[in-house]
């Protein structure tokens, strides 16, 4: 099942999604609404409302319900956009300005802080604890991930345990989250339930491993931001830790020298990529974000075939075959 397929069978699914979206954004405030506006306007698959909707039918739940669900996920996701464009400095979002940028970091912190609350509020409404559960975990993990990896901003000593550990916290958990809370509603075993849960970490760690390393492979055209971006920013990804353990003696001081001065000019980014071609060092990520995917797919054994299930694992497959 391609992934235009997919959108195109939920299309009505995702329209009703944005629909809630506006309702969470919806305030006495007329920055919060014009912020609202400004980011549903910019887009974006909302691919994590898309694996609760799919999860949740998996678990033959079709109650209307999954799809306020889908947009508390999509309104959660957002709230740590705004947060995190405000922390990393970012210019762009989506390939248009980032909102910050237009109203300022004060007042953006605190609409991505009155989304997360109004998120919750009315995720409360539920009544069900094992899906504030879930949400409360994630949104904590999110946050936790971001200071984690700005603990380790321009460290070269960074591991490949420290990257899975901030990329499951910051992506992986609310995809994660996403799925068993489909899961949930569905009210299957504990068994298939922890079995989504864990399909929906490990496809995120592959969204997040593939976005870091396509930040070293697509032009700002592509992806709404410059190449290289990550290194720009200090944070040390996948590609950069393998080049550590590859390079020589000489080059890894040069790497460390290059991270360390921070914002590196043009020249010493092409030389980090021509370094890259010369260890296979693209190649390589990439491989281990296949296998990562392979078991993320594996995951899914538990459930019966079906079209949901074909969708899901399409996801997994998208989620290192796309290109930006």
């Amino acid at each position: 099942m391609s992934i235009a397929e997919i959108f195109s069978t939920y299309r009505e699914d995702l329209i009703g999604v944005e629909h809630k979206l506006r309702e969470i954004f919806s305030s006495d405030s007329a920055a919060i609404r014009l912020i609202g506006e400004h980011i549903i306007g910019s887009g974006g698959k909302r691919l994590r409302p898309l694996f609760l909707i799919l999860s949740a039918e998996l678990a033959r739940y079709r109650e209307k319900d999954r799809i306020t669900l889908a947009s508390i996920i999509e309104a959660i996701h957002t709230a740590s956009l705004l947060h995190d464009d405000v922390v990393d400095g970012a210019e762009m979002r989506r390939g248009k300005p980032a909102s910050h940028r237009i109203w300022g970091n004060q007042i953006v912190i605190l609409v991505g802080d009155f989304l997360y609350a109004n998120a919750l509020r009315i995720a409360v409404l539920h009544k069900n604890q094992k899906i504030m559960e879930a949400l409360s975990e994630a949104t904590t993990r999110m946050t936790e991930g971001e200071v984690l990896q700005l603990q380790r901003i321009a460290d070269p000593e960074i591991t490949e345990e420290d990257y899975i550990k901030i990329i499951s916290a910051k992506t992986g958990a609310l995809i994660s989250a996403a799925c068993r809370i489909g899961a949930i509603l569905g009210n299957v075993s504990v068994e298939a339930e922890d079995a989504l849960g864990r399909f929906g970490m490990k496809t995120g760690i592959v969204f997040q491993m593939v976005d870091d390393i396509l930040d070293y492979m697509a032009e700002t055209r592509d992806l709404g931001k410059n190449l290289g971006k990550d290194l720009d920013e200090g944070k040390i990804t996948l590609p950069l830790i393998y080049l550590l353990k590859k390079a020589s003696k000489e080059e890894v001081e040069e790497i460390k020298g290059i991270i360390n001065e921070g914002k590196p000019s043009s020249e010493k980014l092409e030389r980090i990529i021509y370094l890259f071609d010369k260890y296979g060092i693209i190649e390589e990520s990439l491989r281990t974000a296949q296998l990562y995917m392979k078991e993320a797919k594996r995951e899914l054994d538990i459930f019966s075939p079906s079209m949901q299930k074909d969708a899901l694992l399409s996801l997994a497959d998208y989620a290192i075959a796309r290109d930006k």
